[in-house]
């Protein structure tokens, strides 16, 4: 690394070097100490990293404000006209620090009751599932340094896509803690598929990243031939499963965001504790494990977490495909590699593109609503085409 002479100024050659007593050449000796050297070089470092600091801060900072935008924007799209400020109002209300001191006497009772019970939970729904979809789709590209992996890799959406099929079929519409008895089953179904492919996968102690690749594909197809055979049974029901599996924010209401928010919190504070580890493993186990990482106990935390998360997010929103792949991508290419940055970098992007796409799911041939699946494949389909040229051009 080399210094500007004039900004490291107390760097200088004399004008006329020491001569070697035998060759009587110069000796190129800088007159500074080495104690002097390291503490310029330690004060390069530190500046860097704190325009590396400022920068990220300015990224969040700008993340944040988009956030409140697209939330604000898209409670305010649809048949009932709402105007922006009485939904900020109304979403101000919801908090609880500051909710009863916002005044909503001059807000219409009809919007309040439409933004409050609808469109708001929905919002937040859409929300925590892309947060946690993409997330989790961060760390499955770290660990398993594949940039093709997405959160359901390991057939945890076969699994949950079988479990709400045996619901649709078995007329289970009661509820259950809240929820839907399809998303409970969607949410069994994915954590048994998650502890078939773990089995499958583990050697003695050791869960190899090939196994588990064929584990997850071996699983996945198994369950979905059961979905197809009781949709070929039941064709009466067909229309429901595969609606169920194109993925959907309607009809959800508090109750959903209430059971996702905690597992998805938690979970992605999970990860990103272990994001540091991510970053080592990207130079291999062996090098990692050199370095003081576990790895086998890092491999087996980040995708039981990430197993339960994508599971609870299946189960309230049902299948969503695309986002846990092409966000951490777009993510790591506009904003840091680092997965301690990109983890919750592409969380935020993560929510604020699937907030942007389910409003369109409802607004765009209104009164019917799009599944919220078919936008994010058109939207992963020509990105995911793209990252395959790219990676072509790199072999």
């Amino acid at each position: 690394m080399s210094f500007d002479v004039v900004t490291c100024s107390t760097i200088q050659w004399q004008e006329k070097p020491p001569l070697n007593e035998l060759t009587k050449r110069p000796t190129g000796k800088l007159l500074i100490k080495p104690s002097v050297i390291y503490l310029m070089i330690k004060s390069h470092f530190m500046e860097e990293n704190m325009k590396k600091k400022r920068n990220t801060y300015k990224v969040f900072i700008g993340l944040f404000l988009l956030l409140i935008l697209v939330m604000v924007t898209a409670s305010v799209v649809g048949a009932a006209n709402v105007r922006i400020i009485d939904s900020f109002k109304i979403f101000l209300s919801h908090i609880p620090s500051i909710g009863n001191s916002i005044d909503l006497s001059g807000v219409p009772a009809p919007h309040i009751t439409i933004i409050s019970s609808i469109r708001l939970p929905r919002i937040l729904l859409a929300f925590l599932v892309g947060y946690g979809l993409s997330v989790v789709g961060v760390a499955f590209q770290g660990m398993l340094k594949n940039p093709m992996a997405d959160p359901f890799i390991i057939g945890t959406s076969s699994g949950a896509a079988l479990g709400a099929a045996i619901a649709i079929l078995l007329k289970l519409n009661t509820a259950f803690l809240g929820m839907g008895f399809i998303s409970v089953f969607a949410f069994g179904g994915a954590l048994v598929a998650t502890l078939i492919v773990y089995n499958l996968a583990k050697i003695k102690s050791k869960v190899p990243v090939t196994t588990l690749l064929l584990a997850g594909v071996a699983t996945g197809q198994f369950f979905t031939a059961i979905m197809s055979f009781i949709m070929v049974i039941s064709s009466k029901d067909i229309t429901s499963i595969v609606f169920w599996t194109m993925g959907s924010f309607a009809s959800r209401g508090w109750n959903h965001v209430k059971i996702a928010f905690l597992p998805i919190f938690i979970g992605t504070i999970i990860l990103y504790i272990f994001a540091k580890d991510l970053n080592l493993l990207l130079l291999g186990e062996e090098t990692a494990e050199n370095m003081g990482v576990e790895v086998e106990k890092t491999k087996k935390v980040i995708l039981v977490t990430s197993a339960f998360i994508t599971a609870v997010a299946v189960s309230v929103s049902g299948i969503i495909g695309f986002v846990g792949l092409i966000i951490p991508h777009m993510t790591r290419m506009m904003i840091s590699a680092d997965n301690r940055i990109l983890m919750p970098a592409s969380g935020l992007v993560g929510g604020i593109f699937l907030i942007i796409v389910d409003t369109f799911a409802r607004t765009i041939i209104s009164p019917t609503e799009v599944p919220v699946g078919i936008i994010t494949a058109l939207a992963g389909g020509p990105f995911f085409i793209y990252l395959l040229r790219t990676t072509k051009k790199m072999i």
